[in-house]
């Protein structure tokens, strides 16, 4: 008898648990993430092992989370995201379920400016996915942000002029200082953005980043300038091939049935 109500009452939770998580998921969809957080977060404690309100509920806490916005609360959401994706893949879900949660962590991780943490949680992702060019995309997104930041913040200091390389500096030890921090992060970047490539051939966000990782390289070009000039003309060229395959997917989907129709002017020949 005592079993018997154990494994009614243990059914009741899990149909309370499904109830909570579909009046969370139709919070969420109306935009009422506070709301939604309390159903789903009701859910997971009527059933932990219901796995999708964990994978709900870290959705949630990252639509309340602003990235770029650094203070106490807006970091709390993005912590508590994580937290839930950590849990949901504790239980050891489907490959797509991980795949998911692994990515989720790793753009919380990329908004949070803890880069590292964000190219760590991206290769647990290659390591279930290794053909995912999105996420060596991602990698290379990552390491031309660690470049360019500082970067930039040298130039300010050293009060360069925009078309003043680093090497004209009155510092002569600045260009290779950056060198000896930056060029493993551009070797990187370049190899990970030609391979998100090899696996697309028409991924122009990749063909985009190429370019700035080419501008990059050619700051580091320490006391080189042939071989800056030819970075900057590798990076021309990936521009020109960015710009041809966008042209490219636009012909393309104005000839595709449901795509753009360019209609003939009226009196001209069919």
């Amino acid at each position: 008898m005592t079993l018997a109500l154990l494994l009614l009452g243990t059914g009741c939770n899990k149909l309370r648990a499904r109830d909570q998580l579909n009046k969370g998921v139709q919070s969420y969809k109306m935009g009422k993430f506070e709301s939604a957080i309390e159903h789903f977060k009701k859910a997971v404690d009527l059933d932990p092992n219901l796995g999708v309100a964990r994978l709900y509920l870290a959705t949630a806490y990252v639509g309340q989370y602003v990235p770029g916005v650094d203070t106490p609360e807006n970091n709390l959401s993005a912590e508590l995201a994580i937290e839930q994706y950590q849990d949901v893949l504790k239980g050891n879900p489907k490959r797509e379920t991980r795949v998911n949660s692994l990515k989720g962590i790793a753009s919380l991780y990329f908004n949070m400016k803890k880069f590292d943490l964000a190219k760590e949680y991206h290769r647990k992702v290659l390591e279930l996915d290794p053909k995912d060019p999105t996420t060596y995309y991602s990698i290379g997104v990552v390491d031309w942000t660690q470049t360019y930041q500082p970067r930039q913040q040298l130039r300010t200091e050293l009060d360069l002029k925009p078309d003043q390389p680093l090497d004209k500096a009155k510092d002569k030890t600045a260009c290779t200082t950056l060198k000896q921090k930056s060029q493993p992060l551009v070797d990187e970047g370049v190899d990970m953005l030609q391979k998100s490539l090899d696996l697309r051939k028409d991924y122009d966000d990749a063909m985009a980043y190429l370019n700035l990782m080419y501008r990059e390289k050619a700051e580091l070009e320490c006391g080189d300038p042939a071989a800056r000039m030819a970075d900057l003309k590798t990076a021309d060229d990936w521009v020109e091939k960015t710009m041809a395959t966008k042209r490219a997917k636009a012909e393309k989907q104005a000839t595709t049935p449901g795509g753009i129709v360019l209609q003939p002017e009226p009196g001209s020949k069919q």
